[in-house]
């Protein structure tokens, strides 16, 4: 060993190529320099040299193989050769890119000064990776060693502040908070700054600090309006999103998805979602998934079985249709149309079917009067392997207080729990009420609502005063309208016309006239019925 030498760098180090048959570096290029140059560790490596492995690790960082140029750092570190700036920051992108956090992390904490490129690299890294936290604490250090952040920075701030998880606590005004700073440092807004400010007061609900922002901007790009257009829609304000629609020059695909998206929700708006998406396609804007999905949706809301055909058909003659996503739309859409036979029909040719679209079968067949396939599909779901969820046990629960199978019921209840760790929700227990009091236990059904492990919501007792009235039970109606009245007296006009009928169906008029009496002191008036059909000219 005492004659053992260093090990020396060759050429063929830096000039061979990877498994793809691949040269790892760029064609023609002098690199490495000629063995001479760095031939013992004694020697200072040439500016050539340290020219040729910048260019080299760039060449890495921007291929779709970024993880092949890690080797590089190996052979550097047996070198003994001390990079400089440069070429530790490219070091940190190159790790950065390759997704190995903790070595980007290494190169950036043995940085001899950290510069703020640097800073905004890992922080940029640690938000692409979904680590806002780690971000949000670079940031601060930035702050501590008197390094003043850019706009870059600030836009990134705004970033976490829109994108992180239920299980991230962030100060709601975070975005204010950024923008106070953002003038307080005098930093020169740019686009791609004001476009992360208009986004980040959106997310908040903040549409009207938004709008101030969006003013500020001269040119308007499409990425702030269809941001502007999402937050008026989210917030009901229609016309405002149209006026930002009509005033957009320059639309894209994007822009004309947020109309149609905005214009679904809502069943008075829901016919402009099909006007926007004719009209998109005469403009030549080819339809996306995130087309079809808020255009199918719009069928839902309006009923219009027959344009949902139509889109259809327009989607069969894409590759989307094999999309689990849309298929599972048109099964819910077909099902809320009351056409629970071509919903079925689309079901049986997916290639592919996840929850959702077990769930929208199971829930369309309930709904429709089928409670006995609904019931025969959730066996199916179980068989498959499918875990449901809240809203598929809700399903099989509704069919089953439909075809009166109580032991059933109780069975799939207690499976949530037992089966697959999932705590029954207020809806399942109103299910379950409704469940064993339309099969007339309203005793049983009282006895539920008592030893449940949370205090009962009114719409656990509105369950309860709906099975009471059926079976014409006066005093168990009564039980559950004075504790609807309890929690919201003036809320559920429906419990007070609910035991007003339960009363007059035994008679018991003088009761229903004190009822009504009561109802008039409050101010409180029944909800007025209506109903809707289609005709050539609309709804």
């Amino acid at each position: 060993m005492k004659n053992a030498k260093l090990p020396k760098i060759r050429p063929l180090v830096f000039s061979s190529t990877d498994n793809h048959g691949k040269p790892l570096v760029l064609p023609n290029q002098n690199f490495p320099p000629k063995p001479l140059e760095y031939d013992s560790l004694s020697y200072r490596p040439t500016v050539t040299w340290t020219n040729s492995l910048s260019s080299t690790l760039q060449h890495y960082i921007n291929s779709d193989a970024p993880f092949c140029g890690q080797s590089i750092h190996t052979r550097i570190i047996k070198s003994g050769f001390i990079p400089n700036t440069n070429i530790s920051i490219k070091l940190l992108i190159l790790y950065l890119k390759c997704g190995a956090l903790n070595y980007a992390r290494q190169m950036f904490d043995e940085l001899p000064q950290r510069t703020l490129s640097a800073y905004n690299y890992m922080i940029s890294g640690n938000l692409r990776h979904g680590l806002v936290q780690e971000s949000l604490g670079l940031v601060r250090r930035l702050v501590v060693s008197g390094e003043r952040p850019d706009g870059y920075t600030f836009s990134m701030i705004l970033k976490a502040s829109t994108s992180c998880t239920s299980d991230v606590l962030l100060p709601r005004n975070l975005g204010r908070m950024v923008h106070a700073q953002i003038v307080k440092c005098d930093v020169e807004a740019d686009d791609v700054l004001y476009t992360a400010l208009v986004d980040s007061y959106v997310k908040n609900g903040m549409v009207g600090y938004a709008r101030t922002v969006f003013d500020m901007v001269l040119d308007k790009n499409l990425v702030c309006s269809t941001s502007m257009i999402s937050g008026y829609m989210s917030q009901g304000f229609v016309e405002d999103a149209e006026e930002i629609f009509s005033n957009t020059v320059e639309k894209d695909v994007v822009v004309y998805n947020a109309m149609i998206e905005g214009y679904s929700k809502s069943i008075e708006t829901a016919e402009k979602a099909l006007e926007v998406y004719v009209d998109m396609q005469g403009f030549n804007f080819q339809p996306n998934i995130s087309t079809f999905a808020s255009v199918i949706g719009a069928c839902s809301v309006l009923a219009e079985f027959e344009f949902g055909q139509q889109v259809q058909c327009q989607l069969m003659k894409t590759e989307l249709f094999k999309n689990v996503k849309l298929g599972s739309a048109l099964v819910d859409m077909y099902a809320k149309c009351g056409r629970i036979e071509d919903s079925r029909r689309v079901f049986d040719h997916m290639p592919e079917k996840n929850v959702f679209t077990w769930t929208s079968m199971i829930d369309g067949y309930g709904k429709n009067g089928n409670p006995d396939e609904a019931l025969e599909l959730f066996r199916r779901m179980q068989e498959c392997h499918v875990q449901p969820n809240y809203v598929t046990f809700l399903g099989a629960l509704s069919a089953c207080g439909h075809a009166g199978l109580v032991a059933k019921g109780c069975e799939i209840f207690d499976s949530m729990e037992r089966d697959y760790s999932m705590k029954p929700k207020m809806e399942h227990f109103a299910c379950m009420v409704d469940l064993l009091g339309r099969a007339g236990s309203l005793e049983q059904a009282l006895k539920f609502i008592l030893q449940m492990p949370e205090k009962p919501k009114s719409d656990v007792w509105a369950a309860l005063l709906s099975s009471s009235r059926l079976h014409g039970d006066v005093e168990m109606a009564n039980i559950a309208a004075n504790e609807i009245f309890k929690l919201n007296a003036n809320d559920r006009p429906g419990a007070y016309v609910a035991l007003s009928n339960t009363l007059a169906a035994a008679g018991k008029w003088d009761n229903v006239s004190e009822l009504r009496e009561g109802m008039k002191l409050r101010g409180i008036l029944k909800d007025t019925g209506y109903s809707w059909v289609g005709s050539e000219s609309g709804l």
